[in-house]
């Protein structure tokens, strides 16, 4: 019988250190992953936060709405900013929300996403990829939910999307394990307030757990709503940068693309049911 627990124990133990292991090689042989995401093309991404991440040679994801004057405004800096190796995600053409939801009375009628049909989802989604494709020359890219909203009458919109992106992101927090990542919708944490002790902090446990993390942010020092104090944002580039030998910082299309080859080759074996 003690052989048998021995036995059981020695098991658990390489299974763990087997599945470490290969969560390493997928972040990069880091301990972890952490995408910087900001949202909906404001000036304060090029004023503040790009600026930021040069300073420290980090790169981020930067999801645009294609009908924002801050794209059409300062069209040829977002495309230097391409080309510095940061991603310009899609946020589609016109970022519409579910105003059918409680707490939506900001959504206006023709951006109100349960009006939308599934077609004109798709067709706005796709022509925001042609735009950025004339930005950034690219043709891989993730995609963020606007308002974090998934379905259009129940039907998830993105399951006829999933040839047209890497993965999408969503909004629900959590840290995940390369097994647990659901590309069609990848959890963020959303940044409203927080020091920079706190998103350390968050950083740490990514470290302690080997999983991916992904900040999701919309203002850094104003220009939003939801923002968070600029010395909290330069803080945890710090930190990022100070421990780049333990922690793979990339835009979410280069993590997402080393997941989907995981789960796809069966290195990793997705939880996802």
């Amino acid at each position: 019988m003690n052989q048998l627990i021995v036995s059981a124990l020695a098991a658990t133990l390489l299974f763990s250190v087997r599945s470490a292991s290969q969560a390493q090689t997928v972040w990069n042989n880091k301990q972890c992953a952490v995408v910087l995401t900001y949202d909906d093309a404001i000036d304060i991404d090029l004023d503040n936060v790009v600026p930021a991440l040069d300073s420290v040679k980090l790169r981020g994801t930067f999801y645009l709405i294609g009908s924002s004057p801050v794209v059409a405004k300062r069209l040829a800096e977002w495309r230097r900013a391409a080309q510095r190796g940061h991603e310009l995600g899609n946020h589609a053409l016109m970022h519409p929300c579910d105003g059918s939801l409680p707490g939506r009375g900001f959504v206006t009628p023709d951006n109100d996403l349960s009006k939308y049909t599934i077609t004109r989802a798709i067709s706005e989604i796709r022509t925001n990829n042609v735009l950025l494709n004339a930005i950034d020359g690219k043709n891989a890219r993730t995609f963020a939910y606007p308002c974090g909203d998934l379905q259009i009458g129940g039907v998830k919109f993105y399951d006829q999307l999933q040839n047209d992106f890497v993965a999408a992101r969503g909004v629900t927090g959590g840290l995940q394990q390369v097994s647990q990542i659901d590309l069609t919708n990848i959890n963020s944490y959303m940044i409203n307030g927080q020091t920079g002790t706190q998103l350390i902090d968050l950083v740490k446990k990514a470290q302690q757990s080997g999983t991916l993390l992904v900040f999701l942010f919309h203002g850094v020092g104003g220009g939003h709503g939801f923002n968070v104090d600029l010395k909290a944002h330069r803080q945890l580039l710090r930190y990022l940068k100070a421990h780049e030998q333990s922690i793979w910082v990339a835009p979410m299309v280069e993590v997402a693309e080393k997941v989907k080859l995981a789960q796809q080759s069966g290195s990793i074996k997705s939880t996802i049911k």
